[in-house]
């Protein structure tokens, strides 16, 4: 039904097709996403004119069902998809997304028609421009200096720097309203979105004549790609290969208390942008996190959130989009047949890693990084994880 509501039973009608849509969880851009959306204005304008109780917001409402049925937070993990996101959106700094509603709808009995009501990330918070570290900012290059060092408005100085970079919205990023976090430490929100408009910033002036295949990040064409890392500039090279095929990588250093090793960044689908802070300056820390987000690209590049942003030192058991990427990471560097076959396995020696490097043709650094995390003995062969190798390579960036 794509017409106006005009009685009860329209309006039942419906929220009976909006509830099956919702079952459905459409991807964007699809015919059912767009009917999705026709309907829930149709809904919403049927309310206004009828309805005169103001119906509960979706936040009031989960935490309504929450008291009901003595849940707790841990409790919405499987609806919602991680701790720190149900925590975010109890706060109302993130936003549902359509498959959160489909969830909370069918497990938790919400009414569609609850959970269907707009919510506007820029109503959720009112940007506070002080709070963006100005002065690292400008120390490091990032923005100009002011006239008036002793006297200026933050607002003036920072709105042209990200109108700029028109590929990030920049309360999208502050709410992380199509942001995927994988992060257990209290990170600076302001000093999150400055990076990350860094990144986009640095990827704008990288050339590529290439538009972006989906599909074409396979595992064969992983595998072919960890090979570059036996090659002393490595790093360099691969980051030329995956420009030839649309995709930009950029090197950033992390700001103060954003604890990150990279990111995936996809709102300008056609030229999909990686970010590196080589927060570790390390060979096998380098290819992990380049094949991590990788895997996000090549995993999640239809899925509702298009930034993904990686503090790897955190454990991923309990997201699913976070397991499926170091899966993938770990299989393109070392196949799981490979490993379980080899001596690096069992033995916690340095022969064992050169010959199983020697024989996937990467970099014994990989293969002793990988050792370090499966024996959770990470003073071993610290002499073959390539310290201070790759930050060299990017001269650029002020490391210091």
């Amino acid at each position: 039904m794509n017409k106006i509501i005009k009685n009860r039973a329209d309006y039942d009608e419906v929220l009976s097709v909006v509830e099956t849509l919702l079952d459905l969880d459409p991807s964007p851009g699809t015919p059912e996403n767009e009917k999705l959306e026709l309907l829930t204005v149709l809904i919403q304008d049927y309310e206004m004119r009828n309805f005169q109780l103001i119906p509960p917001t979706p936040i009031e409402a989960i935490k309504f069902r929450m008291e009901q049925q003595n849940l707790t937070p841990r409790d919405l993990i499987p609806y919602i998809g991680s701790r720190s996101k149900v925590s975010e959106v109890l706060a109302g700094k993130r936003p549902l997304t359509v498959s959160m509603m489909r969830a909370l709808h069918s497990g938790l009995v919400i009414p569609a028609n609850v959970l269907l009501q707009e919510q506007d990330p820029s109503e959720l918070m009112e940007i506070d421009w002080n709070r963006f570290p100005i002065k690292q900012m400008i120390s490091w290059g990032w923005i100009n200096a002011p006239d008036q060092p002793k006297s200026y408005n933050a607002k003036d100085i920072l709105l042209p720097y990200f109108e700029k970079v028109g590929s990030i919205n920049l309360q999208s990023v502050l709410c992380r309203s199509s942001t995927h976090v994988r992060s257990a430490r209290k990170m600076d929100d302001y000093g999150f979105a400055a990076w990350a408009a860094r990144i986009s910033e640095k990827a704008m002036s990288v050339a590529t004549s290439t538009q972006y295949s989906p599909g074409i990040l396979n595992i064969d064409f992983l595998h072919e790609l960890s090979h570059f890392s036996v090659l002393e500039e490595g790093p360099l090279r691969a980051i030329e290969h995956l420009n030839q095929y649309g995709i930009k990588v950029v090197v950033e250093r992390h700001l103060p208390r954003i604890y990150l090793d990279g990111a995936a960044i996809m709102p300008v689908k056609s030229h999909p942008v990686i970010g590196l802070t080589i927060r570790y300056d390390r060979i096998d820390n380098f290819w992990f996190t380049l094949m991590h987000e990788l895997a996000h690209i090549s995993l999640h590049f239809d899925m509702e959130s298009d930034m993904f942003y990686d503090d790897l030192d955190i454990e991923a058991e309990e997201d699913p989009q976070e397991r499926e990427a170091n899966e993938l990471a770990g299989e393109a560097l070392i196949p799981h047949d490979a490993w379980g076959n080899s001596p690096a396995s069992r033995l916690r020696s340095p022969q064992a890693a050169e010959h199983l490097a020697k024989q996937l043709n990467i970099h014994p650094a990989i293969v002793a990084g990988r050792m370090q995390h499966e024996f959770k003995a990470y003073q071993l062969l610290t002499n073959l994880v390539g310290r201070n190798q790759i930050r060299r390579l990017f001269p650029e960036v002020k490391w210091r």
